[in-house]
């Protein structure tokens, strides 16, 4: 463990990764091994004194929710390291999960690593690609050849979701990006419940059911916790890097079932006074400067008193449920805290808690749903809907998101939320660091600016490594951060900021701070609306003087001219250096699969086989909206034939063929709204059979129209039924096509008590015949362009 008088490790002079080879330098070599000497080439030792370090990055929680930031969800872990490190409040992100993930993991800026937007809306530009470049080496990446141990729990949305599958490639998941060990989920979301998990590259199942206890951000902390105790019990002088990401407080919001109800009442105020009582709160902790001002509701969201008592109760159900989920999480975060102590080596741990990857979300549309899926893609069922199933909130076969207004009432005193990187409503969040062995200065507060980019560097500086010019033979982009240990030491508390300038750009929304200043413009289409664009050159932009006004409370474009103008000037060559051109303000139009290459884009006929499991959506055949037919040659029993043959999705939405008392049968399940089936009319026959579901489109070309399912059983029709409407883009984040079986939620509710409902005859194969509608194929679409030109 080091002393607090050692304040600066003995820094590494290497400037390229991976480490020469070991030569053998000191050995000599005879010609028995009597007369010769060994030098074993050992293990690579970190600097002396290098800490531990763990570094939390939390999911969808805004300024204003954590307690130790004035909010009303308590969270005695975030509050406890307060008191023993150092609270940041002027700390920044991108606005958005996988672009701030991507700039925390490399030191760059997120267009610089190609994450501009989130994978799932990845474009073919330099600042877009969803594909995290190999020259921007991870932290992970700089420790691991350093002597550390490095492990990586929960979300990681920075692999390329078109290289999910089994088929890879594994180059850019995270055990080929520095990390030792991986347990957690590729996507940008996953059901706490029925998460899709991977250990390492292998997908792994939950270890129990909801009923057994089991939800997602305790998974992921008993393994972790697993983990550091097996690293110093079997090398305890090595130090480790822990990556903490749990989905909290992402959608869907579902804590666990015991943690249920704890907040019951503590929300009664509605959203317009949560800002009121909580900006108290700030100005008494002292987390948002003195004389800060509590910006409006914009005109687009609706006073709480406008909705009557019953639908108040729904949306206080909505906070509530929220509330449970953000406590549970910093509990989770507080059992890695205890067993630092438990082992001694919470001292000498640098410990980095991120409340938050952005803002606080806004994607749960203006009355909260209780399918996010559903809601990401422009379905808005009426609040009656909400209110009939208010008892489910949370459960499990639920998906909910809490109601617009409470995503600005987390980003108090700011503008504005998540995906508005104009204001910081959107990429303000709170930061606290804890490393005992080296700040002194326990229980301040920081108001330096500062943005996710700058961890890195100040984790570089820690440990004693220098920025390397090469990993892996790959050249390495300049680290864009600037260190913040400075701000570590009583000395610097009021030092001026080593950050000067810092750009920000999300879906046309974008900004610009300098020395101070800050122009902004926020673009376009509403958080909460999914489609929509909108002329750049029609932009108001405003200007802050955040020295004065650290709320953006104040426009003062209108008064200073020229000021705007020099940062709207500096913006463009900011943007220009860091790939942030072109600007793309599209949302739902830029997640269509076939902007994207892919295995299987433009396979009009495909055969799965028996044990394909957990392949992604992302990954896998388009069938939503496409003309389709499934053949499967199987075996059934005699008798009592039963299981799922193939299915896509799960509780979100999704579809399943399966067998259920000897009889075929097709559920679609439109988000769990409505529900449409097609039987066979009588069981079965035993022995070799040719299983088919035909699926057409009555609407070719209009996303979410009706279809027509007809099953047969060796050529003949046994069952013939109607879909009233089809999902108009994808069926879940994280859910996935599986033969023989249903892994995680299930689609139909009716198996959920037998998952995974294998399939007791046996599968051969599985056929795919895909449509006209189907995604094409790069060769296709030149073929056509040649044919127009």
């Amino acid at each position: 463990m080091a002393k607090k008088k050692e304040r600066t490790p003995r820094r590494i002079e290497r400037d390229t990764y991976p480490r020469p080879e070991h030569r053998f330098r000191d050995a000599k070599i005879g010609m028995t091994w009597k007369d010769s000497e060994p030098d074993s080439p050992g293990f690579q030792r970190a600097p002396p004194g290098a800490p531990n370090i763990v570094l939390v990055l939390l999911d969808d929680v805004g300024y204003a929710w954590p307690s130790s930031y004035g909010g009303l969800v308590r969270m005695p872990t975030s509050e406890r390291l307060a008191k023993e490190g150092l609270t940041y409040c002027q700390f920044h992100t991108t606005a958005l999960c996988a672009p701030t993930r991507a700039a925390l993991l490399t030191g760059r800026n997120h267009h610089s690593t190609s994450f501009g937007v989130v994978g799932e809306m990845a474009t073919g530009y330099p600042g877009y690609s969803g594909v995290l470049s190999r020259s921007c080496a991870t932290i992970a990446e700089l420790l691991a050849p350093n002597g550390y141990a490095t492990g990586w729990w929960g979300k990681n949305h920075s692999t390329p979701l078109n290289q999910a599958s089994a088929a890879g490639p594994f180059t850019h998941w995270p055990t080929r990006r520095g990390f030792d060990y991986f347990y957690g989920f590729l996507g940008g979301g996953t059901d706490q419940f029925y998460p899709a998990l991977y250990r390492n590259t292998t997908p792994v199942n939950p270890t129990g059911t909801p009923e057994q206890g089991y939800q997602l951000t305790r998974d992921l902390a008993n393994d972790c916790i697993a983990w550091m105790r097996a690293q110093k019990a079997i090398a305890p002088e090595r130090p480790f890097f822990v990556h903490f990401a749990p989905a909290a407080a992402h959608g869907p919001h579902q804590p666990p079932l015991d943690w249920r109800g704890r907040n019951a009442g503590r929300f009664d105020m509605g959203w317009d006074h949560y800002r009121e009582v909580v900006y108290q709160r700030q100005l008494e902790l002292g987390v948002i400067a003195p004389g800060t001002r509590l910006t409006p509701r914009p005109k687009e969201l609706p006073a709480w008193d406008r909705f009557d008592a019953e639908a108040q109760a729904l949306l206080r159900l909505q906070a509530e449920n929220y509330a449970d989920y953000l406590e549970h999480c910093d509990h989770e975060v507080g059992r890695l805290v205890h067993v630092l102590e438990e082992l001694g080596e919470f001292e000498n741990t640098l410990f980095i808690y991120i409340l938050g990857d952005n803002g606080s979300s806004a994607e749960g549309s203006l009355t909260g749903t209780l399918n996010e899926s559903a809601s990401m893609q422009g379905i808005e069922p009426p609040i009656e809907a909400s209110l009939a199933r208010m008892g489910e909130w949370g459960l499990p076969g639920t998906t909910p998101h809490y109601a617009v207004g409470w995503a600005w009432a987390g980003d108090t005193p700011f503008q504005w939320m998540k995906q508005v990187a104009s204001h910081f409503g959107g990429t303000r969040n709170g930061m606290i660091v804890s490393w005992p062995a080296w700040i002194a200065d326990k229980g301040q507060k920081r108001f330096q600016f500062h943005h996710v980019i700058d961890v890195v560097p100040t984790l570089l500086e820690a440990v004693g490594i220098r920025e390397p010019v090469s990993v892996d033979g790959v050249p390495q982009k300049p680290i864009e951060g600037v260190s913040m240990a400075y701000t570590f030491d009583r000395a610097n508390a009021e030092a001026k900021s080593t950050r000067t300038t810092q750009y920000f750009e999300m879906l046309g929304n974008r900004a610009l701070y300098h020395d101070g200043w800050t122009a902004c413009c926020r673009h376009g289409r509403l958080p909460w609306v999914t489609r929509g664009s909108a002329s750049f050159d029609e932009d108001t932009w405003e200007l802050y003087h955040l020295d004065e006004d650290f709320s953006q409370s104040e426009d003062l474009a209108a008064r200073y001219p020229k000021k705007l103008r020099e940062l709207q000037d500096l913006f463009l060559l900011e943007a220009a250096k860091y790939d942030v051109f072109p600007l793309d303000d599209r949302f739902a139009e830029r997640a269509d699969v076939t902007l994207r290459p892919g295995f299987f884009v433009g396979r009009r006929r495909l055969t799965l086989y028996p044990g394909m499991v957990r392949l992604p959506e992302s990954s896998g055949p388009k069938l939503a909206n496409v003309d389709h037919a499934i053949t499967l040659h199987a075996r059934l029993p005699e008798g009592h034939a039963e299981g799922v043959l193939v299915c896509l999705g799960g509780d979100t939405a999704g579809w399943s063929l399966f067998v259920e008392d000897g009889r075929m049968r097709y559920h679609y399940n439109w988000f769990g709204f409505e529900r449409f089936d097609v039987l066979s009319g009588a069981a079965l026959p035993g022995g070799e059979a040719e299983l088919r579901m035909e699926f057409t489109c009555e609407t070719p070309g209009i996303p979410g129209g009706p279809a027509v399912v007809r099953l047969l059983c060796n050529g003949t029709v046994v069952g013939e039924g109607r879909i009233a409407r089809q999902v108009p883009g994808y069926f879940g984040l994280g859910e996935t096509l599986d033969v023989g079986e249903d892994t995680l939620s299930p689609v139909w509710p009716g198996y959920r008590d037998r998952l995974p409902f294998r399939f007791n005859g046996s599968i051969d194969r599985v056929e795919f015949e895909l449509g006209e509608a189907a995604p094409r194929s790069m060769s296709e679409l030149l073929e056509e362009q040649l044919h127009q030109d």
